[in-house]
């Protein structure tokens, strides 16, 4: 499918960029150890700037999901799942993704996913396969 990628910042480029040595990049604060996304320059938590990227497990599990079946662009021809992701890592910590590698109408939500990356130029996006 084709994908508009993101506007890489300084921010936000561990996030995008990790998946090259095959690491999921999100951002937690030293002060409170809370991992927050999507990422920024201070703690959504506690306020903190000691904020700064980790690499989680990368694994999770489906929190909710739809299925898009509308083709908002003529080579958009096969449904796709949209997902939200709440990683094992911490209670709450979830991102939005897409559920690949399986026909759409069988992701469930709980289902126990894992991270993979999928390369387009300098952006690694992170997405989500069911876990083995």
């Amino acid at each position: 499918m084709p994908r508009k990628l993101p506007q890489i910042t300084s921010d936000s480029s561990a996030f995008w960029q990790g998946g090259e040595s095959g690491r999921l990049m999100i951002h937690r604060c030293s002060a409170c150890t809370r991992f927050f996304h999507p990422p920024a320059p201070m703690c959504s938590s506690c306020g903190s700037l000691e904020v700064a990227p980790e690499p989680v497990s990368g694994r999770g599990r489906v929190a909710t999901c739809t299925v898009n079946h509308h083709a908002w662009k003529p080579e958009l021809t096969e449904h796709y799942v949209v997902a939200i992701i709440e990683l094992d890592d911490q209670p709450g910590l979830r991102l939005l993704s897409n559920v690949v590698g399986m026909p759409p109408e069988q992701v469930r939500i709980d289902m126990p996913v894992q991270v993979f990356f999928e390369q387009h130029e300098d952006v690694w996006l992170p997405l989500f396969q069911e876990a083995d």
